[in-house]
């Protein structure tokens, strides 16, 4: 039961430094930079954790986002307005990097004079394209959700 404690810490340390990374991108103020940090943990943690019962990459990810975005809508009184800012660059780190890669690739493939297995390479690109789209859609529709159940009346 105990075995998939190491991994999990793994994806809570690196989604933390991943998130906080974009808090300094999108310059966050030094106040708010552990909460993202505490937010990408918690997003990786729960997807970490969805994956490893077998759901699918984008179901995990909008457990995940919806997890993240009620918890930092939890903690508006810390926050303030900024509270959905954080839950965004808490799930930035799941954004499915390696997928669209992949599916960049392949469509440049297809670009060269005369392409080997063309088919098989739309087909594969084409896929990894669908999944990249589904889980952005996701991430968006499970911070977007919390946001609107629990309206922020600063804004």
């Amino acid at each position: 039961m105990w075995d998939f404690l190491p991994h999990l810490l793994h994806q809570a340390l690196f989604g933390a430094a991943a998130a906080a990374g974009f808090g300094v991108l999108f310059n966050f103020g030094l106040r708010a930079l552990p909460w993202c940090a505490a937010a990408g943990a918690l997003a990786l943690m729960v997807r970490t954790g969805g994956l490893d019962l077998a759901w699918s990459l984008e179901g995990a990810t909008f457990a995940a986002a919806i997890v993240t975005s009620c918890a930092v809508s939890a903690l508006r009184g810390l926050l303030g307005p900024a509270c959905n800012a954080v839950a965004l660059a808490g799930c930035i780190p799941m954004v499915p990097g390696a997928f669209f890669g992949e599916a960049l690739l392949g469509f440049f493939a297809l670009t060269a004079p005369h392409p080997a297995d063309a088919v098989e390479i739309f087909v594969a690109a084409a896929e990894h394209i669908i999944r990249v789209i589904f889980t952005l859609a996701a991430i968006g529709a499970g911070l977007a959700i919390p946001a609107q159940l629990l309206r922020n009346q600063d804004f």
